[in-house]
């Protein structure tokens, strides 16, 4: 079944009642139906072929929601890309995924439309949070009515660029069944009721805010109070219309700064994209008597486990994540292969209808990543405790995780060594307060270097929250007798860096 199709199916009787309230700009169910019906229409004009991309690189607002949407209901694959991605950037995404239409913010249609237009790109259109753009000047001639196309659960429905830490992106396939099935999971197991109201402050080019939040409300027919970017004191002053709130750690953190937080009507705080310390779990429990639900999902995999919902279905446990999701396969192995003993530290592997197909265009990787038996390889590592609750340790790779976005060293380390004076360079990422991981640059100098102008520089080149926080210069980085960059032991050196 086509995922808007089934996302349709939840919406209210009432199509007039109101579905988002973007800070007092109202859209009624019908407004949603409507929207992507005519952006539907207007994709369906372009002739494009079965199966084609389309690339979203626009500032969160409703209409991006209405144009996903769109996109699903013409049968299209959905591109999301992050708002702050540089040019240099966004050439590896356009080339490799080869859209055929790419939306972008007027800001930057300039630059986004010669390198699309020069990578063969048909179709290039504008779309703001102020509710213009060439987008929807076209869409307004269009039909309001539309059929969904068919599409089986097998079918691609979005591709999410997601890196190693070596290389460049690569694109994880995610069909409309594994989209599906998460989120009916979640909707039972979070206990999704008709009188829900979702607080979305989360971006939305990611699984948390596209796939997390937005298809839990529209899969219950369930309003959401609307923010295009957070702002805590804004979001704290609309909590007590809400019922359900979803962050990652940083915004929790950032909540807790304000002076009136007023919780009494939600039911449930979910936090996700990012290791939550416990300390922020403790000090939101005593500041509001909630405790936060901590899940884990990946771009791979969506959702996988998560601590419980329902008082029946078990504790909530700071520091964890939970058991395993309905449906979803856990399995924790020491490097030779065998199980993990109930809390022994291993490689968490998983496996179940959410789990994605493979990497765009990348059938070797793909086959690296699956055991021979089908378990997908997270690259996480973890343990299980005699409860099933899982708690993970670390990641086996250099992912750093900075206010719920992922940071890839490799990537980071390639622009900073391309800077003059910089000899080489080693990426980290060290614990923060507020982003939970911050990206820290140790680099050597062949002669004079500043390290502000280092970050002057990258930021003019990488998105802002890939950028380091601090670049230290070292006279020679630390190695060991294989000659490989002891990153641990720089992890280890500068742990205490930003402390208060």
């Amino acid at each position: 079944m086509n995922l808007f199709a089934a996302l349709r199916a939840g919406f209210p009787a009432d199509l007039d009642a109101t579905a988002i309230d973007a800070d007092g700009a109202l859209y009624s169910w019908r407004d949603l139906e409507r929207g992507s019906a005519m952006l539907a229409n207007w994709l369906g004009r372009l002739d494009l072929p079965a199966g084609s991309r389309v690339a979203v690189h626009a500032d969160k607002s409703v209409e991006g929601l209405i144009l996903y949407l769109a996109v699903l209901r013409a049968g299209f694959v959905y591109l999301p890309l992050n708002p702050a991605y540089q040019a240099s950037e966004l050439e590896h995404f356009i080339t490799d995924a080869a859209p055929g239409v790419v939306v972008c913010a007027g800001k930057n249609f300039g630059w986004v439309s010669k390198l699309a237009f020069q990578r063969g790109v048909r179709w290039v259109f504008t779309l703001n949070d102020d509710r213009s753009g060439t987008l929807l000047d076209r869409a307004t001639q269009m039909s309001d009515v539309h059929e969904p196309a068919h599409r089986e659960a097998s079918d691609l429905a979005a591709i999410l660029y997601t890196s190693g830490t070596t290389g460049r992106s690569k694109g994880a396939m995610l069909s409309h069944g594994n989209l599906l099935s998460n989120a009916k999971t979640l909707r039972d197991f979070w206990d999704w009721k008709p009188s829900d109201v979702l607080l979305h402050a989360l971006p939305i080019f990611h699984v948390h805010g596209l796939f997390v939040a937005s298809h839990g409300a529209l899969l219950n027919g369930s309003k959401m109070l609307w923010f295009n970017k957070f702002d805590a004191a804004a979001v704290a002053r609309r909590l007590p219309e809400a019922t359900v709130f979803m962050g990652v750690p940083t915004l929790y953190v950032r909540l807790l700064q304000e002076k009136q937080l007023d919780t009494r009507n939600i039911r449930l705080f979910i936090s996700g994209s990012a290791p939550l310390l416990i300390e922020t779990w403790r000090d939101w429990q005593a500041r509001t008597g909630h405790l936060i639900l901590e899940r884990y999902g990946m771009s791979e995999t969506l959702m996988l486990t998560s601590n419980p919902c329902r008082a029946e279905d078990g504790e909530r446990v700071g520091g964890t994540v939970g058991p395993a999701l309905p449906g979803v396969g856990l399995r924790i192995l020491r490097d030779d292969g065998e199980a993990c003993a109930t809390d022994e530290i291993g490689h968490v592997q998983v496996r179940g209808p959410n789990v994605f197909s493979g990497y765009w265009q990348m059938p070797e990787k793909t086959a690296e990543e699956f055991t021979a038996d089908g378990w997908f390889k997270t690259g996480d590592v973890g343990r299980v405790d005699a409860r099933g609750y899982l708690t993970l340790i670390g990641r086996s790779k250099d992912l750093i995780i900075s206010g719920g976005f992922n940071v890839y060293p490799a990537e980071v380390e390639g622009f900073i060594n391309e800077l003059p004076g910089v000899g080489e360079s080693a990426v980290i990422g060290v614990p923060h307060p507020d982003f939970g991981e911050a990206v820290v640059a140790v680099v050597t100098a062949t002669g004079s270097l500043d390290a502000e102008a280092v970050i002057a520089a990258l930021k003019t080149r990488i998105a802002g929250f890939k950028v380091p926080k601090r670049v230290i210069v070292m006279a020679e980085l630390p190695r060991n007798a294989m000659g490989k960059v002891q990153k641990k032991l720089l992890r280890e050196q500068h742990a205490g860096l930003f402390n208060k």
